[in-house]
């Protein structure tokens, strides 16, 4: 007996530690860009490219996107998103600081320490950074959806309506991962996934969570607006309209993958 409860233990411990690998976190950067800087943020984009991924060989990230805004924000707010990837809630509060980037940055042949950093700031200058949003994956659909130049992607962002923020989160878990399941399983959908904000935080914070409904291009995309699930029952339809009313819905960001680094 006693065998069993140390091997349940060990078992329930191991799952827990698989779980816990396989959590993502992420930092969302939404960038402005100039018109007049729109040739050098081309030349920053193939910089920093080189830049991330000397940093995931180094294993400081697991991954980097950068997506073109198709619809979402106001004229001018801002036109880039890029969401760093990260392996535990440490190391993506720590980022990458200056000295790490210019270190990755000297990968470039013939730059030495001086003219990276000069590399560096003539990148950092082509853009304005007007929004740094700290997040946690916290639920997933199963898929293995894999991100290439050109897949589509709907950032909404909500906020959990106040006292029903477990109520929205169950929600989303219980009612809408599904029905997204569901999606995927018929080819109307690549990926979706729920985070949590760990940054900013509090009530005066724009958003509180965010989904990431992925598709691999615009047919798929149209396809799955279009399509209506005949089979939910009348109880299921009640679930989706509380769940509906646990949040409100404050911005839908419509995006196009420009790179994918893993």
């Amino acid at each position: 007996m006693k065998k069993i409860v140390i091997t349940c233990v060990l078992f329930f411990g191991l799952l827990l530690a698989v779980q816990a690998q396989q959590q993502r976190f992420m930092v969302f950067e939404f960038i402005k860009v100039e018109s007049n800087q729109a040739y050098d943020f081309m030349e920053f984009k193939e910089f920093m490219e080189k830049v991330y991924q000397a940093a995931i060989n180094d294993k400081r990230i697991t991954g980097w996107d950068l997506w073109s805004l198709q619809s979402g924000a106001e004229s001018g707010e801002f036109q880039y998103i890029t969401i760093t990837y990260y392996k535990d809630p440490v190391s993506m509060m720590n980022g990458l600081e200056e000295e790490d980037l210019v270190k990755y940055a000297m990968i470039h042949p013939h730059l030495n320490d001086g003219q990276a950093r000069k590399k560096f700031s003539d990148a950092l200058n082509s853009r304005d950074l007007a929004q740094r949003v700290y997040m946690k994956e916290i639920a997933t659909t199963s898929d293995s959806f894999q991100f290439k130049k050109g897949t589509l992607a709907s950032f909404d962002l909500m906020k959990a309506v106040e006292g029903k923020f477990e109520e929205y989160e169950k929600a989303e878990r219980e009612v809408f991962q599904p029905i997204h399941q569901n999606r995927i399983e018929k080819g109307l959908m690549g990926s979706w996934s729920l985070l949590r904000t760990a940054l900013p935080f509090g009530s005066e914070a724009k958003s509180t969570h965010l989904t990431m409904n992925i598709y691999k291009d615009y047919v798929q995309f149209f396809n799955a607006q279009e399509y209506e699930d005949m089979e939910s029952t009348k109880e299921q339809q009640m679930a989706i309209e509380k769940g509906l009313k646990s949040r409100d819905q404050k911005w839908v960001y419509l995006a196009t993958l420009e790179n994918s680094i893993r």
